[in-house]
């Protein structure tokens, strides 16, 4: 009987020996199969099992291998790429280098040559029009109305002139070809700021890393207009945030490629402003004007002189008093009360204004008691006017009478909030002249104002036009930074009748947009319709 259970024993081990082998077998087959699997760029992992546990970095750190191969692998096309086209320019040269070996000649000429002269007759005739241009000197006109007025941009906005009923004065361009042109202006403003020849001065020597490199982010301002039988000027201005130095480039598309007139540096850093203000009563107005003139002149530009030059007796002791409680606070010395004891005449206490300086050449800006400016325009006066060559002829944004702008409002906003560029708030007053920036001697050598002209308006379209007649150019462009506030005008009967129309004229014209005027005229018309609206709804209402 124990032979039998033996032989069970032994059975028994043998099947669990050859199951714990399959087991192990099983084991090993499983260890070379994870072993020999192909790895995947993705995670093969069921969501829930594996995927779970390996956490949100290892997601991150697979993407991080995936962006830096493809960075390489862009890196390595980039320059496959150039050595492509290094390796086709070398083509061309060569093939070039052929044909002009092997060219027919042409009238004893090849035809290489004819090619080469083509292209020198074409660029002669574009540099002939950059001549013909009132680019580089001013050009005699018969009246303010030949001149070609700038018109000024940003890199963002343009400031125009021409409106029309469906333009505004400050726009974004909508016109792609106008986005294009402006882009392409000041990329090419760039390019000869960085990459400077011999004609602007700088020595080709030095390293780009020597160079303070400019970009778009460096673009200040521009002016352009058209000769529309020439081509268009651009004058571009560059400056880096921290520096007081200005890059200044003209260049001129004559209806072709955009050729280079000139480049240079502009430092204004010592340009000195005297600001004239004639002045005759309107003490208030002179009060806020000094607020502008304390926020802009003494704690932001830092660089000007103040002479007021005051008609009458009436007022000069308040006048004489704002001077020095500014000048207390501030420790601001730099101005001149010249006081004339007679009838007021702008044209008159400008040109006092001008003679009472007595420290040589000097940068003057003919200003009035209602006119707002900013720091930066103070700077643009700074470029645009150059004794001896240009004097800058600004155009004004002058603004409506704020109770009508404002009418749906219990009060107009403060001043500050109402200089902004839209048509219902003002306009550009390009029939107006007196502000401007020119030089002292510029002045005074073309005979300063007519002083034969007495009481408002007139004297400043005799000297705007003493400049037309002469050789120096003149800068006439919208600039966002000048407004002209709205106030009570009287127009005086003793004024000539020339003189009376210019008045009612400039009157109605700063009084309210065109559409406000015709809300005006038409008010009785308007609130007749509204009470016969009124009467039908409530007839329908009883109904």
């Amino acid at each position: 009987m124990r032979m039998p259970r033996r032989g069970l024993v032994i059975q028994a081990r043998t099947r669990w020996l050859l199951v714990g082998l399959a087991l192990l077998f099983s084991l090993v087959l499983l260890m070379y199969l994870l072993e020999c699997a192909p790895q995947t760029d993705g995670n093969g992992s069921l969501p829930g099992v594996v995927g779970e546990s390996m956490g949100k970095e290892y997601y991150q750190a697979l993407l991080q291998e995936q962006e830096e191969h493809y960075q390489n692998r862009a890196t390595s096309l980039k320059r496959q790429i150039a050595q492509l086209k290094q390796e086709l320019q070398e083509m061309s040269d060569k093939l070039k280098s052929l044909q002009e070996k092997k060219s027919p000649k042409v009238n004893g000429m090849n035809y290489q040559g004819t090619k080469e002269q083509t292209s020198n007759d074409l660029l002669e005739f574009l540099h002939s029009q950059i001549d013909k241009a009132e680019v580089s000197v001013g050009a005699k006109l018969p009246s303010e109305y030949g001149v070609i007025p700038f018109e000024s941009f940003t890199s963002m906005k343009v400031f125009q002139l021409e409106m029309g009923l469906t333009r505004h004065p400050e726009e974004k361009p909508v016109r792609k070809d106008k986005r294009d042109e402006l882009v392409e202006v000041i990329e090419a403003g760039l390019e000869v700021i960085n990459n400077p020849d011999e004609e602007d001065g700088q020595d080709e020597d030095d390293g780009v890393g020597d160079r303070q490199l400019y970009s778009e982010n460096d673009f200040i301002e521009g002016y352009y207009r058209t000769e529309r039988d020439k081509g268009t000027q651009y004058e571009l201005f560059y400056k880096k945030m921290d520096g007081m130095e200005y890059r200044h480039v003209t260049l001129f598309r004559p209806f072709g490629p955009l050729m280079k007139v000139k480049s240079e540096t502009v430092d204004i850093s010592r340009s000195i402003i005297n600001i004239i203000v004639p002045l005759a009563g309107r003490t208030e107005a002179f009060a806020q004007f000094m607020q502008n003139f304390r926020d802009v002149c003494i704690h932001q530009d830092k660089r000007v002189h103040l002479t007021v030059v005051y008609f009458g007796q009436d007022g000069l002791s308040e006048v004489k008093s704002i001077l020095e409680s500014v000048a207390r606070e501030t420790d601001f010395h730099n101005y001149t009360l010249v006081s004339l004891n007679e009838e007021f005449n702008r044209g008159r206490g400008l040109d006092m204004g001008a003679r009472a300086w007595e420290k040589g050449e000097v940068l003057m800006f003919f200003c009035d008691v209602d006119v707002y400016f900013t720091a930066e325009f103070l700077n643009s006066c700074r470029l645009n006017a150059e004794p001896g060559k240009k004097v800058f002829y600004p155009v004004v944004f002058s603004l409506y009478n704020p109770a009508i702008v404002y009418a749906n409002q219990d009060i107009p906003p403060p001043v500050e909030q109402q200089l902004v560029h839209k048509k219902d708030s003002g306009f550009w007053r390009d029939f107006g002249f007196g502000m401007t920036c020119q030089y002292r001697t510029d002045f005074l050598t073309v005979g300063g104002f007519d002083l034969e002209v007495k009481g408002w308006g007139g004297e400043d379209v005799h000297l705007y036009r003493k400049y037309l007649h002469g050789e120096l150019m003149v800068i006439r462009t919208p600039v966002p930074g000048l407004f002209h506030l709205w106030h009570e005008k009287h127009c005086a009967d003793e004024l000539t009748p020339e003189q009376y129309r210019m008045c009612i004229q400039s009157k109605a014209m700063n009084e309210a947009s065109h559409s406000h005027l015709g809300m005006l005229v038409f008010r009785d018309e308007i609130e007749a319709h509204l009470r016969k609206q009124a009467y039908r709804t409530n007839s329908e209402a009883v109904g």
